[in-house]
């Protein structure tokens, strides 16, 4: 049984980098580009009217950055199925991206082989992070949680009580 063909938008600003990503996807048997974009707002488009099965999306694109563009998609389609490539491995960005609705986020340095692995991993609704970019995550995630200041602090003689119990003595 033949798979289904996973359809493909690909939005980049620099003309060489979507040519090669089209390329790369053009010698896959069940991958077909149905549409290119060289800005956010271009890609926002497209996906309205193409609504492909995965939108591939550079971060840093003229007249809407990626991150905006994958807002209003994620905005006006639930089930859309955004990869972020970019050079950009930044937290900020990284979280960024995630939370408007990104499922995968690769580095322009990832192999070609991670490229197509990662559109068919998100075209199945699965996550697909570049390996440093899980590092981040896992960092992130595990990190301590600051608790809040407490309105009421300690007093002094609370203060004093801690430190002697602290030292091992105890009330008796």
């Amino acid at each position: 049984m033949k798979s289904p063909v996973i359809t493909l938008l690909i939005a980049d600003d620099h003309a060489i980098v979507r040519e090669g990503m089209i390329f790369l996807a053009s010698t896959q048997a069940d991958i077909e580009i149905v549409g290119e974009a060289e800005d956010g707002l271009q890609a926002v488009e497209l996906a309205r009217k193409l609504k492909p099965d995965v939108i591939l999306l550079d971060l840093m694109m003229p007249r809407m950055d990626g991150i905006a563009a994958a807002n209003v998609i994620c905005a006006e389609n639930a089930d859309a199925k955004i990869l972020i490539i970019t050079s950009f491995a930044e937290e900020e960005k990284v979280f960024a991206a995630i939370k408007a609705g990104a499922l995968g986020y690769l580095l322009k340095d990832s192999s070609p082989q991670m490229l197509i692995q990662a559109i068919r991993d998100v075209n199945r609704g699965e996550s697909s992070l570049h390996p440093s970019i899980a590092r981040k995550l896992i960092r992130e995630i595990s990190k301590p949680k600051k608790l809040p200041l407490t309105a009421d602090p300690l007093t002094e003689r609370e203060i004093e009580v801690l430190k002697l119990v602290a030292q091992g003595l105890s009330n008796q």
